[in-house]
């Protein structure tokens, strides 16, 4: 038997999607494999790459349902709460000096 996944790769700029059909019982690591998207990273490898399934990490040796979406995370430029306290700072400085 067969299952379908996808698996997601984003940057800022574009985004790669592979449609995958595996056998029954494959791994993150066999879809991540077969995606080719391997390639395209930097050292080509998914080493130092965060792994998840719609949204929640797991590790390469979890296996696949019908219908998963394998996402490949990269590294954050900034971490999100600092950059919200950021912005939050800059619109409160910009209101005052009206």
């Amino acid at each position: 038997m067969k299952i379908r996944v996808t698996v997601i790769h984003a940057l800022p700029e574009a985004q790669t999607i592979v449609e995958l059909e595996l056998r029954q019982g494959a791994t993150v690591a066999d879809a991540l494999v077969a995606s080719g998207l391997r390639q395209i990273l930097p050292g080509n490898s998914f080493a130092g790459y965060r792994i998840g399934i719609w949204g929640a990490c797991v590790l390469p040796d979890v296996e696949l349902r019908d219908f998963d979406r394998v996402e490949i995370y990269r590294e954050l430029v900034a971490d999100p709460k600092q950059a919200r306290r950021q912005r939050a700072r800059q619109q409160r400085a910009s209101r005052t000096r009206r």
